[in-house]
């Protein structure tokens, strides 16, 4: 029976109930938590602490927290971080109802709970790969599932309903998402046990965490990897920085439209989610990511030069398709041929460095408009977006791509080769 036939194992649904469930939290706190900073303060700046907090925990901690998490059981890893945050979110609950709420206790929420998100994400992503086998069909099937589901339940369905959920009591959406997590956490106890990679030698963490980052940045798929998110920040938050004015200015498009515009990327990320599989099989991962980045500059630049709304939703919805192709053809792929006691610092770096790009578009599309013109910086990022597809295009080909799945087969089980055992590898053989 080939891969593409077998099933999903029955803790992976378990994993996808509880992903799913958590996702619809996060929405709902996506949307309810900078209201309720718009309930404290209208000082931009102290709207800004609120949402940055958030990411801190990334820019700060990430690749250290992939190497915590290659060191811990993963499985307990995810349901500890679900737990932790469905308890600190009790806090400023509470403290809505006592009225005693302030920035300062929403940044730190913010803060923690991002922190938490580092370790739930991190641990998910190693761990699926040794529940499935580093099936790399199997991988694909599993994130486009993932993915949907995130799409849908923190896109559509929970910013919607934190706003609804808001209008019944400042504590309720905070409460609702901790029910989520709590949720969340009780499902992921029940996931199978897999076998922990053996012990590293006794060594320092900053030391275990460098070796990962060093892993990425030597292995030519890796890195083109983890190009593709870490460029594609910087232009897409270019993006989102202008999209409301750019929206309001130039398309004449009201608050109600706008939301719509961001309906319509969703949608195509839904879309793309769920061809990705297809798409790979069909042109080959690498070829389909070169694709996908493609696709995601000229939609970009499509959007810059759009005369109307509808031009411009049909744009985005085409970046989200492309986009959400991408993010279930990436991580298959590293988790495909990333050697188990590595994955947690592969993951973590790669999510590092998108995260620490993000700022740097932000502020780019912020000069750019002021200096230039509003549509300037759509321009910037669909250049941008070319520009990386060009350069990662050879890193990630499908010749390399089919060489590093076969330098991480036989696929029999997950590897469990200690650090002083690590693949000489730096590039996929043959592909040097």
């Amino acid at each position: 029976m080939t891969s593409e036939e077998r099933r999903l194992p029955a803790g992976f649904g378990r994993l996808w109930t509880a992903q799913t469930v958590s996702s619809l939290g996060d929405g709902v706190t996506h949307a309810a938590l900078p209201l309720l900073a718009l309930t404290l303060t209208r000082d931009p700046m102290a709207l800004a602490v609120v949402t940055a907090a958030g990411t801190l925990p990334w820019l700060l901690f990430g690749v250290l927290g992939g190497a915590l998490v290659d060191r811990w059981d993963r499985r307990r890893t995810m349901w500890a971080a679900d737990a932790a945050r469905a308890l600190l979110l009790v806090i400023p609950a509470v403290a809505a109802v006592g009225d005693v709420l302030s920035i300062p206790l929403l940044a730190a929420v913010a803060f923690l709970l991002g922190l938490g998100g580092l370790f739930f994400d991190t641990a998910a992503t190693a761990y699926l790969p040794d529940l499935l086998r580093r099936d790399p069909a199997l991988l694909e099937r599993a994130n486009s599932r993932l993915r949907g589901s995130q799409t849908a339940m923190s896109g559509f369905a929970g910013p919607p309903a934190g706003s609804a959920l808001l209008a019944l009591g400042r504590a309720v959406p905070l409460l609702t998402d901790a029910v989520s997590f709590m949720l969340s956490a009780l499902l992921v106890r029940t996931l199978p046990a897999v076998p922990r990679p053996v012990p590293e030698a006794r060594e320092s963490l900053l030391r275990q965490a460098r070796a990962g980052a060093s892993y990425v940045i030597r292995d030519r798929v890796l890195l083109g990897l983890a190009l593709r998110p870490a460029v594609g920040n910087i232009s897409f938050l270019a993006v989102e920085t202008v999209l409301a004015l750019f929206a309001h200015e130039r398309l004449g498009i009201d608050t109600y439209g706008f939301g719509l515009l961001l309906t319509a990327e969703a949608t195509g990320g839904l879309l793309g989610a769920g061809t990705a599989s297809y798409l790979g099989r069909r042109l080959g991962t690498g070829t389909a990511l070169t694709c996908t980045a493609a696709v995601e500059g000229l939609a970009i630049l499509g959007l810059a030069a759009a005369p109307n709304p509808y031009a411009a939703g049909l744009a985005l919805a085409v970046c989200g398709a492309g986009m959400g192709a991408t993010m279930v053809l990436a991580p298959s792929l590293r988790q495909a041929i990333v050697p188990a006691h590595l994955m947690g610092r592969v993951a973590s770096t790669s999510r590092m460095l998108a995260m620490c790009a993000a700022p740097v578009g932000a502020f780019l599309g912020g000069w750019l408009a002021t200096a230039y013109d509003i549509r300037t910086p759509l321009y910037a990022a669909a250049v941008l977006l070319l520009a990386m597809t060009a350069v990662t295009a050879s890193m990630t080909s499908n010749r390399r791509v089919e060489a590093a799945l076969r330098a991480a087969a036989p696929a029999d089980g997950p590897d469990t080769r200690p650090a002083s055992e690590e693949p000489a590898r730096e590039s996929a053989p043959g592909v040097s």
